[in-house]
């Protein structure tokens, strides 16, 4: 891809992400009830991975999220006995749909395709653990087994030609640093979006300040945005406003996906409370952007209609 195709040189104005992959599937039809969520659908209906992926480049978003967030290689192996090689097979297959969804979505349209982007979603540890650490982030692993653990699917990824990486849902300040060495020291080329899970709006999942996460990124010329994901949208706003006078200065841009305003009941095992929707979240949608994203997206339950009203109000047509 040449400089003025990478999404980098696109961020002076608003850029839209798709909505959920996994809580999407189930509307359409699919058993994300095991271990690997979304990721099994890769082997059972690849189909209605890349219709998703369509569905969302026709609501408006301008990149899609491949659907290897939970595709570890360690959790392919645990949970379906794939050798690392077949693991990495899985990882690009998901990367496969999501640049099929696009080529059809760009015949149907018309559209330029230096404006639509894949991002390879890069999982956290707390992920495969399967226990919720993901917004904990209290899980203790050397430096030198976090990176083994992330470098396979990163270099399935690379391999099979996304056009970011998307280093999501990410809730400690080891797996961060972990993370950052592989790109700097073995994925050089690779341009990255962090986005974590938060504590409160002043602190990762882990409780890092904010502040300290942010000095992380200063001469990191390949991280092309930091913010948030899969938090409640009020924490995420509250987050960004937080970050925003850490970005004087800097590289990189702010992004962020929050989910629906719906919350999780672990123990029930259901969505509970209202979604946030139509008119409110247009004007939420408002106030993210006046905060300082400029890559904006939903996570969790979040839908096509919803990227559309997102696409509406930070893109209006002229």
């Amino acid at each position: 891809m040449t400089d003025s195709g990478k999404l980098s040189a696109h961020l002076e104005s608003p850029v839209i992400l798709d909505g959920a992959l996994a809580t999407y599937l189930e509307t359409l039809g699919a058993d994300i009830s095991g271990a690997l969520w979304s990721a099994d659908i890769l082997l059972q209906n690849p189909s209605l991975i890349k219709q998703t992926h369509l569905d969302y480049y026709r609501a408006g978003a301008q990149v899609a999220i491949t659907a290897s967030y939970q595709a570890s290689l360690a959790g392919l192996s645990r949970h379906l006995k794939l050798s690392d090689e077949q693991g990495k097979d899985v990882v690009k297959k998901s990367v496969q749909l999501a640049q099929e969804a696009r080529d059809e979505y760009l015949q149907e349209s018309g559209q330029e395709n230096n404006l639509l982007w894949i991002a390879g979603s890069v999982g956290p540890y707390g992920a495969f653990l399967a226990d919720g650490s993901e917004y904990r982030g209290d899980y203790v692993l050397s430096k030198d087994a976090m990176k083994a653990f992330h470098r396979g699917r990163i270099q399935a990824l690379v391999d099979a030609g996304v056009d970011v990486l998307a280093c999501e849902t990410i809730p400690s300040l080891q797996e961060t640093e972990a993370l950052l060495e592989l790109l700097t020291q073995e994925f050089t080329n690779e341009e990255a979006c962090f986005t974590f899970t938060l504590k409160d709006g002043e602190h990762i999942a882990d409780g890092t300040p904010l502040e300290q996460i942010a000095t992380l990124f200063n001469d990191k010329q390949k991280v092309i945005a930091l913010g948030f994901n899969c938090t409640p949208d009020d924490v995420g706003l509250e987050a960004l406003r937080a970050l925003k006078p850490l970005q004087e200065g800097k590289g990189w841009k702010m992004i962020v996906y929050p989910n629906s305003g719906e919350q999780w009941n672990a123990a029930a095992r259901e969505w509970e409370g209202k979604r946030t929707e139509g008119g409110l979240l247009a004007s939420k949608t408002r106030q993210w952007a006046e905060a300082g994203a400029v890559l904006v997206g939903g996570c969790c339950r979040t839908t096509p209609e919803d990227i559309t009203v997102m696409r509406d109000v930070l893109q209006p047509k002229k």
